[in-house]
Formats: C-alpha cells, structure tokens, sequence
C-alpha cells in the first residue's frame, strides 16, 4: 500500500528537473544594451557600422562592452541603464536614417541553457518601466468620410444617367436625396440600392418635396470602425518598429481604444509625435484656369517663399494618388541643389494610377498635399453648466511641392519642397510605416521610471519571500514532517510556475507577481485538506497506511473542483480583460495547474518514499 510504481517517480524527476533547468535563466539580470538594426531586410549591419557605434560611445564617455555583431544586428552592453536614451539618440544621429537604433536588456543567460532553449521572462512595462499611452480612434470621422465619399459616388451616377432635379447633400452621419417629382426618386433609389448596398434607405414625403434617407446599416458601421482600428493597431506597429523599441505591446481594447507599451523608452515625446501623427500625401493636378469653384481647392503653400506664385495654388478635388499607395520612401539630397528631398516608390495600383494620371498631362502642374490632423482642445458649457475639455482633430493642408510633368511618371520619383533633412526623414517614416485610417486623440499617458520599476521588482520579490516564509513556517510547525513534504512540493511549484512562464514567453507584470503571491497561498490547501482528511481517518481509528490512502482519495474531487472553478475564473479574466488582469490569469492559471501536480501527486510521491510499504506506529502530522 502506499507505494507509486517505477514510472511515476521518475516522471515526477523529470519535471521537476526540466523546472529546474528552464527557471535558471531567470536568475541572471540582463545587462542594459543598445542593439543597431538596418532599416530594411536588406541592409545589413557591417563592421564599419560597429566601429562607427563603439566610437560615438567614446567619445560620449559612456562604458560599454560584449559588443555583437551578427547578420541581423549590432548589439553593444553599456554598464548603466541610465545612458541607455542618450546613447540610442547619439548612435541613431552618427548612423543616420538608414539605421533603427532600439533600447534593449541582452539576456546574460549561460551559452549552454540558450543552446536547450532556455530563456528568461519577459518584463512588463510596470517591471522594466517605459511610457504607456491610451489612444482612441476617431470613428465617428471614419463614418463622416465614408458619407460624404458616397456623396460623390451618388452625384457622378446621378449625371452619369441625366437625372435633372435631384439634389444630394450629406451629414455628419446620413445623406439626404430631393427629387422634384416621385419617378426621379424612383430611379435613384433603384442606383443607390444596385450600387450602395451598405445604405439603408428611407422614403420621406413633405410638402411635395420627394426625399430619401440614407443611413449606413449597423453591420457596415461596425465593419468599417472595425478595419478603422486595425489598419491603426498595423500602422503603429511599424512606426514602433521604426522607432526602435525592444518588445513593443501594440493592442486593441474596447471597441475604439488601441494601448501602446514602449520598456525602456522614459522620453515620450518623440514617441509621441510619431504615434500619433496622421500624416498623409495627395498627389492631384493643378487646377485648369476657368475650372469650376466645384472642381477645384485652394491650398496655401507649405514654404510660399519659393514659391513663383504667392498666395496659395488650386488643385483638382480628383486625387490622382493617395500616400497608402507608397510602398517606401526615403529622404535623401537633391544632387544639384542640395536641398532634402524624398524617394518615393508606389505599389503596383499607384504606379499604374500615377501613369495613367500623368501621361494625357505633359506640361501641366502636379502639386504634392500634405495632409496632417493636429489636435486643438475646445471649452465649452454644457446642460448642466459644467465647463467642459474636447480636443477636436483639424486638418492642416499644404501644398509642399508643386512641379511641371515633364514627361509620365511610373513607379519611382521625387518629392522637393521640404523644409529640412528632419522633415524629410519624418516624412519618409510616416510614408513607409503606412497612413492611419482615421484620427487619434490621447486619453491617457503615463511614463514609469527605470527606477521605479526595479523598486517594483525588489517589492514584488519581497512579497513573494514573505508570503513563502510564512506559509513555510505554517505547514511546518502544524503539519511537522508532512508540512516538510509540502514545503518541498511549494518550492517546486514555484519553480515550475517560473520555467512554465519563461517557456511559454509570457511577460511578467506586477499583478503576475500578484498572481504568484496568491498561487503561493493557494498552493498549499490542496495539502491542508489531504492532511486533515488524513487527521480526521487516524482519529476514527483507521490504520495510519489506509488514513494517507484515504486522505488523498478522498480529498481528491474536492481538491478538483475548487481548483477547476478558479481555473475558469482565470480563462474567463484572460478573455476580456486588458493588459494587467491578463498578466494576473497567466500566472494564476499557470500556478493552478503546476499546484495540483506537485501538491498531490508531488507529496504523494514524498509520502510513499518515506511511508510506504512499513509497518507505521505513528505518523508525524
């Protein structure tokens, strides 16, 4: 009785030990370190790129050392954390554009555990400290543009097919048709419902005026708000890409709301004006002199200096190509005037629209728009007299070049008439990490400290050595030598939690530790109900081998359904909560699962090696 066979123990050996070995990297600190990437897949660091970063870091008098140099990236150990910025800002200023310097902790993991794939958790922002933004995306804009772009669709069908006595106008959130008699509706209500299906349309007769209502259908919002925020969450992961952040958290939370966490990043301005800039270019023809005021927009020139003449230009309100067409761009310098400029070259779309655009059009003038939503903050009073704060996004609009077509333009050009090398690099960031698909405004930021978050980390680390000492310290003098064995399998779940967490590269946040501290305690009451079950078995007067038999039989199915309904606790806060409760589940639902195989069968084990198969007199519990 009471005797596992062969197997088990060594199963029980192996997983312990495998604990064991893929928890190990987690005890060695990583050093702070700037890692040097090419901007491209095709640019490859080289060892004058190496060179150039070891002499920037001499000449700042910042100490470093194990630089790297792979095929990927250059990657130099600095002996502070606290020169990491300024040395990322001075190497990316000596490299140039061409190069994304990142803020980065080398692991310093032994060469023999990364050669079994072992490696170290992943810090949170809380842990490693960084900036932490909340954006919301302006939606309702979205719908706005979707309106009125359905606007003129409607009015190019209505002259396309001569319907003379229809009036179109569009709203913020719905379009509004006239006809002057009840079979001209008629008619356009047959287009919009064969060319707009996203519409729903609405007959409104007043005082002879023959209207329809045109609103878009909840699914079509919901589809369109949706490709709104994601093509958002996509832009902002490649313009942190091209910022250079090590472990970047781009996510969407809620229906309109995209979180951006940058470790390692404590100046946030930059970020900032990269995140949240919504840039964009338009490439249209100069308008024809006697153009309809319909057909044509004045612009004011960016730089009206250079410009021959002063006081703005007017293009066509047809755009020939939008920047989401640019597949990459690059600033560089005019090599006759030495001026910044920017390379531009268009996908396939863009290319044959930009030819198409150009070739009936040598001679003719091609201004180049750029389009930037800025925000401007607005009081006013509401019902019931509260003054209240709304930032509103407005568009700025400015012609930054405007050439003659000297001959077709195809996939490849220029863009001049930039202010700066700075602009131009800005410009070309924007242009390759994509257009946002609708303004966004900032609802929260916050900035932790490297400081902090290590005085974070030392906390959490207490709290976790408190918890375990006094839970120890518990199951041992109550439990005496079966509060030893739970001692033993409490340390092995830790362990286990740890290598468990760092296989699956999950990031540890501050309410992850949370969650240790509280599988800490949860650990051991698996082992409190099969140890007073067994108590209570000895006192009715069962032999000591049937009690511990009976203890774990007995308690098992209480063991498991406390622990199942926790477990789907964690999954449920996992599916709907947002970055720090989905920190907590892991490493609760982790510990669950790592407590009842060590606490049961772990102990179990331990209790047999000692227990089994003997003739026992007493049992020290």
């Amino acid at each position: 009785m009471n005797k596992f066979p062969l197997w088990k123990y060594v199963l029980i050996l192996l997983v312990v030990s495998l604990g064991v070995v893929y928890s190990l990297p987690n005890i060695y600190a990583p050093d702070p370190a700037i890692q040097v990437s090419g901007s491209s897949a095709s640019l490859k660091p080289t060892d004058e790129t190496l060179a150039t970063v070891k002499t920037r870091l001499d000449e700042l008098g910042i100490a470093y050392f194990g630089e790297q140099l792979t095929e990927k990236n250059v990657l130099v150990r600095l002996k502070s954390q606290d020169d990491q910025m300024r040395a990322r800002r001075e190497v990316e200023n000596a490299l140039g554009e061409n190069y994304v310097v990142a803020v980065n902790l080398a692991p310093t993991t032994p060469e023999w555990l990364q050669n079994l794939g072992a490696t170290p958790m992943s810090l949170g922002l809380d842990l490693a400290g960084g900036v932490h933004f909340l954006l919301e995306v302006d939606t309702p804009k979205v719908l706005k543009d979707t309106i009125e772009s359905l606007e003129q669709q409607l009015k190019r069908e209505i002259r396309t097919n001569r319907l003379r006595g229809v009036t179109v106008r569009a709203g913020a959130d719905e379009m509004r048709v006239t006809a002057r008699t009840e079979e001209l509706r008629d008619e356009v209500l047959a287009i919009m419902r064969k060319e707009m299906p996203e519409l729903e349309l609405e007959r409104s007769d007043e005082e002879g005026v023959f209207a329809l209502k045109a609103t878009l259908s909840e699914q079509f919002i919901r589809e369109k708000e949706d490709y709104a925020v994601n093509q958002n969450l996509t832009t902002l992961r490649n313009r942190v890409n091209e910022i250079g952040v090590a472990e970047p958290l781009v996510q969407r939370q809620g229906r309109n709301r995209i979180v951006v966490q940058l470790p390692g990043i404590q100046d946030a301005s930059d970020a900032k004006k990269i995140l949240g800039k919504t840039a964009n270019l338009q490439f249209r023809l100069e308008a024809e002199k006697g153009a309809l005021i319909s057909q044509k927009e004045r612009f004011n020139f960016k730089d009206e200096r250079d410009q021959a003449h002063y006081g703005g230009a007017d293009l066509e309100r047809r755009v020939l190509v939008y920047g989401k067409n640019v597949m990459n761009a690059r600033a560089s310098f005019d090599a006759q005037t030495s001026k910044p400029q920017v390379s531009i070259t268009l996908d396939g779309d863009g290319a044959t629209q930009m030819n198409r655009g150009t070739r009936d059009n040598i001679g003719r003038r091609m201004g180049v728009l750029f389009i930037e939503y800025k925000p401007v903050s607005r009081t006013f009073t509401n019902a019931k007299g509260e003054e209240i704060t709304a930032v509103d996004m407005v568009a700025e609009s400015e012609v930054i070049s405007l050439a003659t077509i000297q001959a077709a333009l195809g996939k490849n050009f220029v863009i001049t008439g930039l202010d700066s090398p700075a602009e131009a690099s800005e410009l070309a960031l924007l242009l390759r990490a994509g257009a946002l698909a609708a303004p966004m405004t900032y609802v929260e930021e916050r900035t932790i400290g490297p400081s902090l978050g290590a005085e974070n980390i030392a906390l959490g680390v207490k709290s976790v050595q408190i918890g375990l000492a006094l839970v120890l310290l518990f199951m041992l003098i109550y439990y005496r030598v079966f509060g030893v064995f739970a001692n033993f399998a409490l340390a092995a779940n830790l362990v286990l939690i740890v290598a468990v967490m760092s296989m699956l590269g999950a990031t540890l946040t501050l309410p992850g530790i949370a969650g240790i501290v509280l599988t800490v305690g949860m650990a051991v009451d698996a082992n409190v109900l099969i140890f007073s079950r067994i108590r209570e078995e000895i006192k009715n007067g069962m032999p000591n081998q049937s009690a511990i038999k009976a203890g774990y039989d007995r308690a098992f199915v209480t063991i498991l359904d406390a622990n199942l309904t926790t477990l789907i606790v964690a999954v449920i806060l996992y599916a709907i909560g947002s970055g720090p409760i989905k920190g907590f589940a892991v490493t609760l639902s982790v510990g669950i699962l790592t407590s009842m195989f060590t606490a049961i069968m772990g102990t179990r084990a331990l209790v047999n090696l000692v227990y089994g198969n003997r003739s026992v007199k007493k049992l020290w519990i």
